[in-house]
């Protein structure tokens, strides 16, 4: 039995969940729209899009994502949009800036997804080419390396548009917080990776298996 399962989390409260937390994110969008505030509504929009993403390939490529995963994606959406709105109990600070762990929790959820879709497309390589033969040992390695480098070019994008925004004289939509945070989020980075590599492989097994059925129907048709 799924952890879903033993909480009570069935496919149809899951699924309840995930409209729920896009309806509130639609909220966080035009609070930020009336707010005038770009990086609210940039973080919810972006967001936002990302949330529908597994409804659009199932819509027009017949690409099947089962309900949990949605939902993981959705709740790193949701809680990233979440921190940028200001809170008028906090001074209208935002709980990435009042909140010292939410910056690395959100690094941490990120870099979970971009570590499952680095295993995802891997192990329907692996399924899809005769050529190709990925070890278990390596697919674990693979995924921690992967995770740190697309951690570094994140970082790497914040500074950067940090940098432009005081040079504009405008907001940012990405905020850096120092040498030590920097570090820390990688660190988290790397803790995503690893939890992925450790207990989320199995849960991406389908989504893997669909690649590589794909792939294969692509090669058929060429």
């Amino acid at each position: 039995m799924s952890v879903a399962r033993r909480v009570g989390l069935t496919p149809e409260r899951q699924g309840t969940l995930v409209h729920t937390l896009q309806a509130v994110m639609f909220g966080i969008l035009s609070v930020g729209v009336w707010l005038g505030n770009a990086g609210v509504v940039v973080n919810a929009a972006v967001g936002l899009c990302v949330t529908f993403l597994p409804a659009y390939l199932e819509r027009n490529y017949r690409f099947t994502m089962s309900v949990g995963l949605v939902l993981w994606i959705t709740v790193a959406m949701f809680l990233h949009a979440l921190g940028t709105l200001p809170l008028p109990g906090a001074d209208l600070a935002t709980l990435y800036g009042s909140t010292w762990w939410w910056d690395h929790m959100t690094h941490a959820l990120s870099s979970s997804l971009v570590a499952g879709v680095a295993y995802a497309v891997a192990r329907a390589l692996d399924e899809h080419a005769e050529a190709i033969v990925l070890p278990p040992r390596f697919l674990f390695v693979y995924l921690l390396v992967f995770v740190m480098a697309f951690g570094v070019v994140w970082e790497l994008l914040e500074f950067y548009i940090s940098v432009l925004a005081g040079a504009l004289g405008t907001g940012t939509v990405l905020t850096q917080y120092g040498l030590d945070d920097t570090l820390l989020d990688l660190g988290y980075n790397t803790l995503g990776g690893l939890l992925v590599a450790l207990f989320g492989t199995a849960h991406l097994t389908g989504v893997a298996a669909e690649l590589a059925g794909r792939l294969g129907d692509r090669a058929d048709e060429g």
